[in-house]
């Protein structure tokens, strides 16, 4: 089975479904999407994702959309990252999945494009401000959360931290300070620490070099 990722390594998404492959153990390779010079909008790359995102999954033929998805998927293909697999728990999985989508990644996302991405005099930064502010309350919700234990469902790393930690590897400024939030920062060390963990940015090609 050829199991390709479309991907680059600026994008939290595409990072949560590598990392659910390369934790999971699922083979796979990476295909570079030139997000930034509009590979995603091209009719080409529509044709196999009219939504004109990543992550992509070809799965050997079947095509998956959506992080959330793809992880669906992993967890279902290899039987891990899901806990015990009762469906209580991966209602539980579900349910932090989509108030990642909603409230972490939600912001996180365009608010770390915002502020990286686009050139300084075209950053709004009214609309920064206001992300920022909705960013901070869905971290708060985290922070409570972790700070009761290690895992955000069950006793054991699931796809519903991968979900939630999506973006918060990245060193890039998006106003997110792990000092402020001690309970995340230890469940980030957590996960890192997890055996066949990587960096998004080694994980996947990145658009824009490092400097």
């Amino acid at each position: 089975m050829t199991n390709t990722l479309y991907c680059f390594g600026e994008s939290g998404n595409a990072y949560k479904a590598a990392l659910a492959l390369e934790l999971a153990g699922i083979s796979w390779e990476a295909r570079f999407v030139d997000f930034f010079n509009g590979e995603a909008r091209s009719p080409e790359f529509r044709a196999i994702n009219p939504m004109g995102e990543v992550p992509v999954l070809d799965a050997d033929g079947t095509i998956l959309t959506q992080s959330g998805v793809i992880q669906d998927w992993v967890m279902d293909e290899s039987g891990k990252l899901c806990g015990d697999g009762a469906r209580a728990t991966r209602r539980e999985i579900v349910r932090w999945t989509i108030f990642d989508n909603q409230k972490v990644s939600g912001q996180a996302g365009p608010l770390r494009f915002l502020m990286n991405f686009l050139p300084d005099d075209k950053r709004p930064q009214e609309v920064i401000g206001f992300m920022a502010g909705r960013l901070k309350a869905a971290l708060q919700v985290l922070e409570a959360e972790l700070g009761t234990r290690d895992w955000l469902v069950g006793d054991s790393l699931t796809c519903a931290d991968l979900s939630c930690c999506g973006y918060l590897y990245y060193d890039e400024p998006f106003t997110f300070d792990r000092s402020d939030y001690p309970a995340i920062s230890a469940w980030l060390d957590r996960i890192a620490a997890t055996p066949g963990w990587k960096h998004p940015y080694d994980l996947m090609q990145r658009a824009f070099p490092s400097a």
